[in-house]
Parts: C-alpha cells; sequence; structure tokens
C-alpha cells in the first residue's frame, strides 16, 4: 500500500468516495507518522478532511475572538487552567490564552446559532447531521463485508433522524469541552485550524454530548458501555454490576472527552486517528476494550472501583484491535444506537 503522505497528497482522483475510504484503511493500517511525542507534519490534515471541516478565513476566527468574553467565558476560564494540567507535553505547546481563545470563539459560535434559531432569523440548522462524505467505510474490511453494509445502513439511519435540530435544544459550552478541545490544539498548525476542527465536531459529530446542559448524549453513552460489555464479556460485566460499578461511576470522562481524559496524549492522538476515520462513536467500544485490558484485575478485585477510579495509560493499538473485534458480535439494533448515541 502506498504511504500515507502518498494516499494523502494525491487526491482522490475523481473518486472522492473511494479516495476517503483509501485514506480512511491507510490510517487504520499504517497509522498516521509522527514521532514521540505525537507531533505530525499531517495529522491535523487529515483530520480536517475526515471531519469533513471546511475552512475558516482567519480574519472571520479574528471577528469572533475580537467579540471579547462571550456568555460562557466565567465557566471556559474555570477549566482551562487544569486542562491536562499534568501533561508536560501539552503545557509546553499549548497556552491556556490560546485555549481560552478557541473555546470562547466556539461557544459565541454555539450562542449565536441559538440566538438565530430562538429569533426566527434562520431556519433550524442541521446539528448532528453527518456530511455526506462523513464516516461510512468499515475499519473490518474494504469489501462489502456485513460492517460495510451496517455502515451503509448508518448512513440512512443518519439521514433520516438528523434535518433539524430536536425541539427546544439548545447546544453550549459545558465542563469537560476544554478536555475535548485540548488535542485539536495540540495536533493543529494554528488556532484557526484547531476552531475549524472543534467546531466542525462538537456540531456534526457529538451535540448530544453538550446539548441543553444535561449532556443526553453522554448518558446514552454510558448506558451502551454497559450494554457492549455485557455482550462481549458477561462475567466481567456481573462482576462490575455486583459491585454496583455502572459505566456512569467510572466512565463519564472517557465518553465526553473521547479518551482524552487518559495519558499519554500521543496514544490519545493515535486513538482519535482511527475514531475520525471511522467514527467517534466507535469510542464506546474503545472504553470496553480498555477494561478488557485489565480483566484479570477487575475480575480478582473485590473494589473494582480501586482501580477505575484511575484508568492505566492508553495503549491505543491494542485498543483500536479490541473494538473492531467486538464490531461482529454487536446486535445490529444495539450497534444502531451506537453510532446516533451523541446527536
Amino acid at each position: 500500500m502506498a504511504p500515507l503522505s502518498n494516499v494523502f497528497n494525491q487526491g482522490p482522483k475523481g473518486d472522492v468516495c473511494k479516495g476517503l475510504e483509501k485514506l480512511r484503511y491507510t490510517v487504520l493500517v499504517d497509522g498516521i507518522p509522527s514521532n514521540n511525542d505525537g507531533m505530525s507534519e499531517l495529522r491535523i490534515y487529515i483530520w480536517l478532511v475526515l471531519l469533513s471541516a471546511p475552512p475558516v478565513p482567519t480574519d472571520r476566527y479574528v471577528d469572533l475572538v475580537r467579540q471579547g468574553p462571550s456568555p460562557s467565558y466565567a465557566k471556559i476560564r474555570n477549566d482551562t487552567f487544569r486542562t491536562l494540567a499534568t501533561d508536560p507535553l501539552f503545557r509546553r505547546r499549548v497556552t491556556e490564552s490560546s485555549l481560552t481563545r478557541v473555546l470562547n470563539a466556539v461557544s459565541w459560535k454555539l450562542h449565536d446559532a441559538h440566538e438565530a434559531l430562538v429569533n426566527g432569523w434562520q431556519s433550524p440548522p442541521s446539528i448532528g447531521s453527518k456530511p455526506p462524505l462523513s464516516f461510512s467505510g468499515s475499519p473490518e474490511s474494504k469489501a462489502e463485508s456485513p460492517a460495510a453494509q451496517r455502515h451503509a445502513r448508518e448512513m440512512d439511519s443518519e439521514a433520516a433522524t438528523s434535518t433539524t435540530a430536536p425541539e427546544g435544544s439548545t447546544v453550549s459550552y459545558v465542563q469537560g469541552m476544554n478536555v475535548l478541545a485540548a488535542p485539536f490544539l495540540y495536533a493543529a498548525r494554528s488556532e484557526v485550524q484547531a476552531f475549524a476542527a472543534f467546531n466542525t465536531f462538537i456540531n456534526n459529530e457529538c451535540p448530544g454530548y453538550v446539548r441543553g446542559g444535561s449532556m443526553d448524549g453522554v448518558h446514552r453513552g454510558l448506558a451502551l458501555v454497559d450494554k457492549v460489555l455485557s455482550i462481549v464479556d458477561p462475567k466481567l460485566f456481573n462482576h462490575l454490576m455486583d459491585c454496583g460499578m455502572k459505566a456512569n461511576i467510572y466512565g463519564f470522562a472517557s465518553v465526553l472527552t473521547l479518551c482524552a481524559c487518559t495519558p499519554p496524549l500521543p496514544e490519545v492522538l493515535n486513538l482519535w486517528d482511527f475514531l475520525f476515520a471511522y467514527g467517534p462513536h466507535l469510542n464506546l467500544l474503545c472504553i470496553v476494550g480498555q477494561l478488557i485490558l485489565i480483566r484479570d484485575q477487575l475480575l480478582a478485585s473485590p473494589s473494582p472501583n480501586q482501580i477505575l477510579r484511575s484508568l492505566p495509560a492508553l495503549q491505543s493499538a491494542k485498543i483500536k484491535a479490541m473494538a473492531i473485534s467486538f464490531i461482529r458480535k454487536i446486535p445490529n439494533e444495539i450497534y444502531d444506537e451506537i453510532v446516533l448515541h451523541a446527536k
């Protein structure tokens, strides 16, 4: 297979869908080349393509910054100083001021969209709708496997359910968005790139995580983590349930931040390459994969909450392999819930 740089630089050569599938598969098989710190010249550009994030003119981002504090500014400032505070790689590359500006700009965008909707200045936006060239491949096979057919159903389901925003919905800043934004800023070569990717991601891929302050999408995701664990490892699931350890006790941050809360940061970036290639919904399977990696410890412990209080360091390669292996075990109706849980 051609190196990722060649696949990316040469473009789709006419057939955009096939070109995207080739890009996704190359990311899955070869990964995105990076150094030991997780830095890569290609990563942010590949993320922008996989997220279908349109370019944002610099002056438009500057205008948002010049608007000053958004209605959520106090919440943002209360969170930014503690974002990945113990990660030396992040602290060395990303300043608190930069993170604050990006979060405040995104908050303004969310606020302005809501005001326009409430005041009837525009028709309801397709908050949660997936761009037509978004995640349509299967990490299991490039051919028309059952998983590939399942992904085709995903697209049909999303098209049917995401033409308008849910009535009364409000997408706004919530605690945890600071950690979710952090990898974008670390990988990006400018604040504008980070803003473009993060803003697209929040609005298109996981609006349910930040809608209305209730974070319904996160709670749906947590319930699905329990469901998936019960399917792929009933023994471990029963042990955790006997100990009162539902996913909502240990997994909230992992669902909300796509595991960005668990170091090391270079492993988070590798995991996100996979999630952006084949869909952020697969993060739920990755969380279950983390549990399976420490299965023996959890089963041997009468108090697994002590272990789950702080999940061990991410091992992205092992977690991705486990997540892919789970797909065929999950009934179609539950997998459809997984796909749509964050919308």
